[in-house]
């Protein structure tokens, strides 16, 4: 009798993270027969809403699941809509941990963000960090919601891991980027905000372009593409492998690229790599966030993993990718 294939469910499949882990699910041609891979877009499944997600959990019975369903957005979304970011993360979390431990998923990995690090922290910046300090005003909110299920995770593990074999997981990824960005004009990342910006100033010919902030901020960057390798990697480890190297109540792995880059070199090589001739001018009346955030991965880098692409190649891809498909969507 053909052994059964496993159902894994990606929340969130259409986002940035969400389409590479599907991408590269789908390249991992030696696992194919094992497992068969489920999606939902909003128009299908609402994450906000309780009954409709133990509904889908109920009925499709899954084996695994990639959290990567969120609210996201840049410093300017995070400031002018803070009710939003919170509760929308809460309810997507709350709704499919809880499905998802209901309906007898045993295994879920839960994408959580770097920004959960306290404002201050020391770098680079380890797991044992989490909850040390005071915060980023900035996207408090956000950060709160994606604390709460960092915990909500843990605390399923806890009550019900060794009585129904539950072994839910968290990763903490640096900044992302990469194919499938948001490049809205106000609410997207610096990196893809920053694209758009220069793009649009070359071919318009202007004379400037304004960049958020004093650009001394410092931060690191992770190809979207690496971080869904990584986190198939952690999904799969070994659960004596992945609890060794973890603590109850402190589950989470961080995933960075170790490389490290002001704001103001960032932008200058989004505009060497656009091609804008004119000038760029930091506006430092403007909130820099958080001063430095570089995360320590030395964990996930002796379990195996290492990121494969490089910032300038990164960029590169990026920029092509934005120029191919998003051009015309954007206007």
């Amino acid at each position: 009798m053909p052994k059964k294939k496993l159902k894994i469910f990606i929340a969130g499949h259409k986002g940035m993270v969400g389409s590479a882990l599907y991408r590269n699910l789908q390249k991992d041609k030696s696992r194919m027969s094992k497992f068969e891979l489920i999606t939902k877009d909003r128009s299908e499944l609402n994450l906000l809403n309780q009954k409709d997600v133990n509904d889908f959990f109920e009925n499709k019975k899954l084996d695994q699941v990639y959290l990567a369903a969120a609210k996201v957005g840049g410093i300017f979304a995070n400031y002018n809509y803070p009710a939003e970011f919170i509760y929308e993360n809460l309810l997507i979390e709350l709704n499919i941990i809880n499905a998802a431990f209901k309906s007898g998923v045993k295994k879920l990995l839960f994408l959580g963000s770097s920004c959960v690090y306290p404002k201050y922290a020391s770098q680079p910046i380890s797991e044992n960090q989490l909850l040390s300090g005071l915060l980023e005003k900035t996207n408090e909110p956000y950060v709160l919601a994606k604390i709460a299920g960092i915990k909500l995770c843990e605390s399923y593990n806890r009550q019900y891991g060794k009585r129904y074999g539950i072994d839910y997981r968290c990763v903490m990824p640096t900044n992302l980027y990469g194919v499938g960005d948001n490049y809205h004009s106000l609410n997207s990342h610096v990196i893809p905000g920053l694209i758009k910006k220069f793009h649009l100033a070359k071919i318009n010919e202007y004379k400037t372009v304004k960049v958020w902030g004093s650009g001394k901020a410092r931060r690191e960057f992770l190809y979207v593409n690496d971080l869904a390798k990584a986190c198939i990697f952690i999904m799969n480890l070994n659960k004596r492998t992945y609890k060794s190297n973890t603590m109850p109540t402190q589950s989470h792995i961080n995933i960075g690229s170790g490389e490290e880059i002001s704001i103001r070199q960032l932008a200058l090589l989004i505009q060497k790599e656009v091609g804008f001739k004119g000038k760029v001018i930091f506006e430092i009346n403007k909130p820099d966030g958080t001063p430095r955030k570089l995360i320590d991965s030395a964990k996930i880098n002796k379990l195996g993993w290492t990121p494969s692409v490089k910032l300038k190649q990164g960029l590169r891809y990026t920029y092509n990718d934005f120029k191919k498909k998003y051009l015309k969507k954007i206007g």
